[in-house]
């Protein structure tokens, strides 16, 4: 668990949180104690929620509100989401790797070719080799 010290911008605490989104506090905590939150914590062991707490708790209560989605149900799509974001990147990440590694293929091919092939205006040069 972070601890922070200070309510910096972006930081809220479980009251306002809980007002903003017309819920219990104690909601919040049970979110908490089941894993789907984990607010930050100051040096007095106050809660800071971070804006990305926040959009995290929209989901949460997107999911719970409107989709009827119970709290096990809850975690799976949160894990799962987070999964699905970390093989993203890795998708992401790949594709850099090949995007360079072909175009540095592309330019090893273009130097090869350019060794490769006889000027054209030379028509003599096939003579000479006896062709």
């Amino acid at each position: 668990m972070t601890r922070r010290t200070g309510t910096g911008k972006g930081y809220y605490m479980i009251s306002a949180v809980s007002t903003k989104y017309d819920i219990h506090p104690q909601t919040l905590r049970l979110y908490e104690r089941e894993g789907l939150l984990a607010p930050s914590r100051t040096e007095g062991n106050t809660r800071l929620y971070s804006d990305e707490d926040l959009q995290r708790l929209e989901t949460i209560l997107a999911l719970t509100r409107e989709l009827g989605v119970n709290l096990a149900g809850v975690e799976i799509i949160l894990n799962m989401r987070q999964k699905m974001e970390r093989m993203q990147s890795e998708v992401n990440e790949f594709m850099a790797y090949v995007k360079t590694e072909l175009a540095r293929g592309l330019g090893d091919w273009e130097q090869r070719l350019n060794t490769a092939l006889v000027p054209a205006g030379d028509k003599d040069a096939g003579k000479d080799a006896g062709l």
